[in-house]
């Protein structure tokens, strides 16, 4: 819903009603992630993709249709339906839509919804999209951190799936939750779909280089909140970084130790140091590969420059295991040489480590091409 949200709410302030149309599960070589959206205004304009373009008019024609009955439903599209081939499933993927109409009638809370993703507070938004009683279908709870607001149509319900849902947004999974009919843990019959909107993942680059630069453009492509940070105010100002989210003057070192004292980072957040220079380097290093809560901690430099960087990172006390958490010299083997060539080998990395990726050719691998 995010990808849509502008558009969404341009008619919901309108008093008008949308057709919304959502991934909620994907199995196999699906296009698109669960979350992915689209929404049909009244005009009959169409913003975002459910799959890439594969079957998007059969699910505008549903997005009509749900907005015509009042009544949400969940479609699925995939190898065994004969209909999905007809209008482009070829991948060999299998994708569930749910469609809904949206209004301020049926969905009060997406103003505050709106402000706490703009605001980077975490909010889940649980959905029932199948239920043996139709009259659930299309309820939703929208849960914060410590609030929850709407009802999914009994207290049983609502409490089993705020508590749930508090779990998928704290890992910042989105997914399909299975409940007996009235919240039943053990049971089934009801579906719930929890889409969880967490602040965005954090990049921090240190280094206020021409690297640094391209890195910040490829990040801010994949979503990251940004930050850039250096110890020298002539380099590190917003005008040459127009895609950091903000550019911080500070020693290195210093700004890491007190983000994460803050409760600023959490495993998604990509450490990427391009100073290759031991004065500051080596202590904001030393800080970084000592927080286990960072997903990604990254090095630019030449081998030689590794060699002597993890000499001088042993001497003030690191151990071999914290070491091996270090990804240098930083990117994958691409050949890169220009900045922007090496942003795409530090991203590339970055998304392999992730989900598990190895960072080959899939012409050259057999398997899945999605990870889980």
């Amino acid at each position: 819903m995010r990808d849509v949200l502008d558009e969404l709410l341009a008619v919901w302030r309108a008093g008008g009603t949308a057709g919304l149309a959502t991934v909620v599960r994907t199995i196999k070589s699906a296009p698109r992630a669960a979350g992915a959206a689209m929404v049909v205004a009244p005009d009959g304009s169409v913003a975002g993709s459910v799959s890439g373009g594969c079957v998007e008019g059969a699910v505008y024609e549903l997005a009509g249709e749900v907005v015509r009955t009042g009544r949400g439903q969940l479609q699925r599209y995939g190898i065994t339906d004969d209909d999905a081939f007809a209008v482009g499933l070829t991948c060999g993927g299998i994708i569930d839509i749910f469609a809904e109409p949206l209004s301020a009638e049926t969905f009060p809370q997406l103003a505050a919804v709106a402000d706490d993703i703009a605001a980077h507070r975490p909010v889940a938004v649980a959905t029932v999209i199948s239920h043996p009683d139709p009259e659930r279908v299309g309820r939703r709870l929208v849960v914060g951190t410590t609030t929850v607001d709407g009802s999914l149509g009994s207290a049983r319900a609502d409490a089993a799936v705020a508590d749930d849902a508090r779990g998928l947004l704290a890992a910042g999974r989105t997914d399909v939750l299975v409940y007996g009919a009235d919240g039943e843990r053990q049971g089934e019959g009801m579906e719930v779909f929890v889409a969880s909107h967490a602040p965005r993942p954090r990049m921090i680059v240190f280094g206020a280089i021409d690297f640094a630069a391209a890195l910040t453009r490829q990040a801010a492509l994949l979503g990251y909140r940004i930050t850039v940070c250096d110890a020298r105010p002539v380099f590190a100002t917003p005008a040459r970084f127009p895609a950091a989210d903000e550019v911080v003057v500070d020693w290195p070192h210093r700004y890491l130790a007190a983000q994460a004292e803050l409760g600023e980072l959490d495993g998604r957040t990509a450490i990427c140091v391009l100073t290759h220079d031991p004065k500051f380097d080596v202590p904001v290093l030393e800080v970084a590969l000592r927080l286990p809560e960072v997903g990604y901690v990254g090095a630019m430099g030449s081998r030689p420059t590794h060699h002597d960087r993890v000499e001088r990172l042993r001497e003030v006390g690191l151990t071999d295991a914290e070491l091996g958490r270090l990804s240098s010299p930083i990117g994958l083997d691409l050949g890169a040489r220009t900045p922007e060539e090496t942003a795409v080998s530090i991203v590339g990395e970055i998304i392999a480590r992730r989900w598990g990726g190895g960072g080959q050719p899939l012409a050259d691998i057999p398997g899945r091409i999605h990870h889980d």
